[in-house]
């Protein structure tokens, strides 16, 4: 079921008895937790009918407890598990005489209790058998680790879905200077639209002036000067970034390159080199094939391969390995950036 399936459900009051949202994305499993926890009852049912316990003071036993209650004045009651990944599970057994209480009550819950397990940071085990359980009585939702070339888009969605457009350059700048944490993402484009009117679309001066982005020396501003090996432009934004190490972190660069010069290498070898043809390969929106294009002219196949790996040693370099320790992240960046130039 997707996200947005499930909150569909909810909306229309559609529980499961048991819910286990886990997955390397916090943002979705927050959502449908923060909803169930605000709208599955009223105010005047919380009081006796909400329980939230945290997977660091508690056990199985003490979700057990809170389960198995009947609801007072209510349809349902609501057992919230928050940071269920630091909680002890227990090992399970393989000897079928054996009770497991736990699972035992995830093959038959009770239907006037709303189990949420929020096991955030990792996957559950799908080999367990509480997992199975919940599985065919309950509902499991996975919430994955959105990939770099899908966030620009992820971004116009969730603008769209606000009811407001932005333009692909600035939704490519924000992915770029945010990367996947989609939380930090939806909270700073929440204070964008504040700040701009549903009848403009959101641009790059928009972005620049509320997201605190510097308007000239940025990652996305640096991509463009490699491409177009404008030396000085490419050194003042790496310079820039020296100034200002906190902001702009060199591993947060080097990602950024190593993704662009993947996205170049990858263009070289797309046999059709149209623009719908492109686009799809690199997983951009049409508006940049251009810039693709240009880069491409600027690095040949050979030159793309060697960024490549003069990326992944300045960023073993960047962590410690095969250095003195006596260079800095911005000495670093300036060595790797005249590298790829030159």
């Amino acid at each position: 079921m997707s996200y947005q399936q499930i909150i569909s459900d909810l909306k229309s009051r559609k529980f499961k008895p048991v819910y286990l949202l886990h997955g390397e994305e916090p943002y979705y499993i927050d959502l449908i937790a923060n909803y169930i926890e605000q709208h599955a009852l009223s105010d005047a049912e919380k009081g006796f009918n909400q329980t939230v316990l945290y997977g660091k003071e508690i056990d199985v036993f003490a979700v057990l407890n809170a389960a198995k209650r009947y609801p007072m004045m209510s349809d349902y009651q609501v057992v919230m598990v928050k940071e269920a990944q630091e909680m002890k599970w227990g090992k399970e057994s393989d000897d079928k005489k054996s009770t497991d209480p736990l699972l035992a009550y995830l093959e038959n819950p009770l239907q006037s209790t709303i189990l949420v397990i929020c096991y955030k940071y990792g996957k559950f085990d799908k080999r367990k058998k509480t997992y199975k359980a919940v599985e065919k009585k309950g509902l499991v939702f996975e919430s994955a680790t959105i990939y770099d070339n899908k966030l620009a888009g992820w971004i116009e969605e969730f603008v769209k879905e606000k009811s407001y457009r932005i333009h692909a350059k600035a939704s490519a700048l924000i992915a770029d200077y945010l990367g996947n944490d989609l939380s930090k993402i939806s909270n700073e484009l929440e204070k964008l639209m504040l700040n701009v009117d549903k009848s403009v679309e959101i641009n790059i001066e928009h972005v620049q002036n509320n997201i605190g982005i510097s308007k000239e020396y940025n990652v996305f501003e640096l991509q463009t000067a490699l491409a177009r090996r404008d030396v000085l432009k490419a050194n003042q934004i790496v310079d820039y970034f020296s100034s200002n190490p906190k902001s702009n972190p060199i591993q947060m660069v080097l990602g950024n390159l190593n993704t662009y010069f993947t996205k170049i290498l990858k263009y070289h070898y797309v046999p059709d080199k149209s623009s719908q043809s492109i686009a799809k390969e690199l997983g951009v929106n049409p508006f940049f094939v251009k810039d693709y294009e240009l880069a491409a002219r600027s690095y040949n196949l050979s030159k793309t391969f060697g960024i490549i790996s003069e990326l992944r040693e300045y960023d073993l370099r960047s962590k410690g390995v095969n250095s003195t320790g006596n260079t800095s992240d911005g000495e670093i960046l300036k060595e790797l950036v005249f590298k790829i130039l030159h």
